[in-house]
């Protein structure tokens, strides 16, 4: 080990909480990072929101902090967790993260920093198999046919040899397998477990290691379902901590909306006939009205569903109820459920199965009766269809409410963070969304340099969007760009219907290679993206975060319009006619801002490294036609803005004559 290795190794032991110059030390150009990790370069921007947050930790404060790409947030905020001796929970937005955080990101900080605190990763119940529900699998006919035999066997054989029962492990059966639902641990089945039981319970064992680490890393659906049980004062997933990290914290509201709302869907329904005739079998034979009551269940759900017309649709429940069929469907469902309760209430006592299905069945009956009663106006009243199915939706007009509440009961440092937080230099929508109050705050630039390695094309004299060609002016704009960027494109849609006729048109007409969203899983669709080096690639919503191309193969990225969320939308317009009714602009207050943070989201997949360059064009005029123009451009990267196509055919033949 090198002098400079010791003097750092014994500079890392001497961190103090909420010293200035600690942070700037470990993430410089002199510290451990710098001596350890290959390519490491000290970014001012990193070191900035490192010291803010340790000093957040330090001062039990709240911190909102936006990092621009390439800032390296991660390591901001796991050396201060790993330096300051506290318990820790880190919450990611989605399940990959938090593999990534927990796998690669923390390992290497640890090893880095010579401080290893016990570290836990901690999933939802589905995310583990359950041992108990793979025996009672292997007896279902349903799971018979070969393919899914196959898989099933393949789930059986590791189950035995796994140690941590994590479905991630398993790479030959597809996430979108249907065995998995039969599998995996669920509330239903394994909330009453045995004492002889719970030795081999994964979920558990993954729990009790969660309770006695320093470090949890969990994902915002486990931390807002635990959030949601404090709120209710039914008990709690995750154990206290001194310390909560969110990362991708833009994601929370939408979040925490749906783990402070309720839900039924016919599924629940479904499964809840199909068990209570599966324990029936086992446990109360003799108890006929059970099997009966099981199946008068299972048609009143089939004939709720055709209640509502043949169509998929997501729509006001307002819209529906005074309707004679649907009303009728609905009060014979809820007439079903309870006549299922009475003899699952009397045998309950014959087994677990019994009442596990007793207690889901009241469950049913309550969020039924708290959906057909209108009169809590907190709540936004929907319905969704699917080709077989429905969901019955109970969603906070906001989550400010609650979640401050949840806030103000867990007494610790807050910090949120994200690449995108802030409109227009302002962090009052995300606060206002989650009900913060007295929070410090930072903003740090992407390190990249913008103005050099990348071009903000707008074409000029584009259609406004609502007319007729706008879509084929998008198409002729996409076609030069990617004929200029030699491929290497993202073309990102706000809507499925355009993603379709552009991906219509372009498999005739492109020279590129074209993938679209859905016709391969998504990490599949980036990896063959990549790999191919000049491909084009059509995607909407999912592919506007998340989705990291480093290097040449992502030159140019291209977005049809304003990602404005629909106005049918029925939990949208229900929050916009509250805002209304409050006496608050809700274009400005909330459409406006939830629309810039989604197009900083979009721009955001272009440049993904220091040496990265290329083109991000934005088709829609509005961004230069209207008032609210200059927010979405004034919360973006500063990049130079150009007009002309030819402009964006010089810089591209400028980077090759670079290389």
């Amino acid at each position: 080990m090198s002098e400079e290795s010791v003097t750092s190794a014994s500079e890392i032991a001497a961190l103090s909480l909420g010293d200035p110059d600690s942070m700037a030390f470990v993430l410089g150009d002199h510290g451990p990072f710098a001596d350890s990790k290959p390519g490491f370069r000290a970014r001012t921007e990193q070191q900035q929101l490192a010291t803010a947050i340790d000093t957040c930790i330090a001062e039990s404060n709240i911190l909102i902090g936006e990092a621009g790409t390439g800032v390296g947030k991660t390591f901001a905020y796991l050396v201060p967790a790993l330096t300051c001796g506290k318990r820790v929970i880190i919450s990611t937005g989605t399940r990959h993260l938090q593999d990534q955080l927990f796998h690669t990101d923390l390992p290497v900080v640890r090893r880095t920093l010579g401080r290893h605190p016990r570290v836990a990763l901690l999933k939802g119940r589905a995310n583990y198999v359950c041992k108990r529900r793979v025996e009672r699998a292997m007896r279902n006919p349903a799971l018979r046919e070969p393919a899914l035999s196959a898989q099933l066997a393949q789930i059986r054989n590791w189950s035995d040899q796994t140690s941590t029962g994590d479905i991630s492990e398993v790479l030959d059966v597809p996430e979108s397998s249907p065995v998995w639902g039969h599998v995996t641990s669920n509330d239903d089945f394994c909330s009453d477990h045995s004492p002889e039981d719970l030795g081999g319970c994964f979920v558990n064992k993954a729990r009790k290691r969660a309770m006695d680490a320093t470090i949890v890393v969990v994902n915002h659906h486990l931390f807002c379902a635990d959030l949601a049980l404090k709120e209710g004062s039914f008990g709690e997933i995750l154990p206290d901590a001194d310390v909560v990290v969110i990362d991708e914290a833009h994601q929370l509201p939408d979040t925490a909306a749906v783990f402070f709302g309720r839900r039924l869907s016919s599924r629940q329904l479904f499964d809840l006939a199909r068990d209570s005739q599966a324990e029936f079998l086992t446990e109360a034979p003799d108890v006929t009205e059970i099997r009966d009551r099981s199946a008068a269940l299972e048609k009143a759900t089939r004939d709720f569903r055709l209640s509502l017309g043949i169509d998929q649709r997501r729509d006001a429940w307002a819209v529906v109820e005074s309707k004679s069929a649907v009303s009728s469907a609905l009060t014979h469902l809820q007439e079903t459920l309870e006549l299922l309760f009475e003899p699952l209430d009397i045998a309950s006592v014959r087994g677990k199965g019994l009442e596990s299905c007793r207690r889901r069945c009241l469950a049913h009956m309550e969020v039924l009766e708290s959906y057909t009663d209108q009169r809590d106006e907190d709540y936004i009243h929907w319905f969704e269809t699917y080709r077989t199915g429905f969901s019955l939706n109970l969603t906070p007009q906001n989550v400010a409410k609650p979640f401050s509440n949840a806030l103000s009961q867990l007494k610790c440092s807050w910090v949120f963070t994200s690449a995108t937080l802030a409109v227009n230099g302002s962090f009052e929508h995300f606060q206002n969304q989650l009900g913060i109050e007295d929070a410090s705050e930072i903003q740090v630039d992407s390190p990249f340099d913008y103005k050099k390695n990348a071009l903000l094309y707008l074409p000029a004299n584009m259609p406004q969007p609502q007319q007729p060609g706008y879509d084929a002016a998008v198409l002729r704009v996409a076609a030069e760009v990617v004929d200029a960027s030699e491929g290497r494109c993202f073309i990102l849609f706000t809507s499925h219907r355009a993603l379709e006729l552009a991906a219509a048109e372009m498999r005739r007409s492109c020279r590129f290679p074209v993938l679209v969203q859905g016709q391969m899983p998504k990490r599949e669709l980036v990896d063959a993206f990549q790999s191919m080096g000049n491909a084009v690639l059509l995607g909407t919503s999912s592919f506007w975060e998340g989705v990291d191309v480093r290097g040449s193969a992502l030159s140019s990225v291209i977005i049809d319009k304003l990602p404005f969320a629909s106005p049918g939308d029925p939990v949208l317009q229900a929050r916009i006619n509250g805002l209304k009714k409050n006496g608050i602009n809700a274009f400005a207050e909330y459409q406006l801002p939830k629309a810039v943070l989604t197009l900083k989201q979009g721009v955001g997949r272009l440049i993904r490294d220091v040496n990265d360059r290329g083109v991000m064009v934005i088709c829609d005029p509005r961004l230069q036609t209207k008032d609210y123009g200059s927010t979405f451009l004034n919360s973006l990267p500063g990049m130079r803005a150009v007009q002309k196509p030819h402009s964006v055919v010089q810089f591209f033949r400028q980077g090759d004559t670079a290389s």
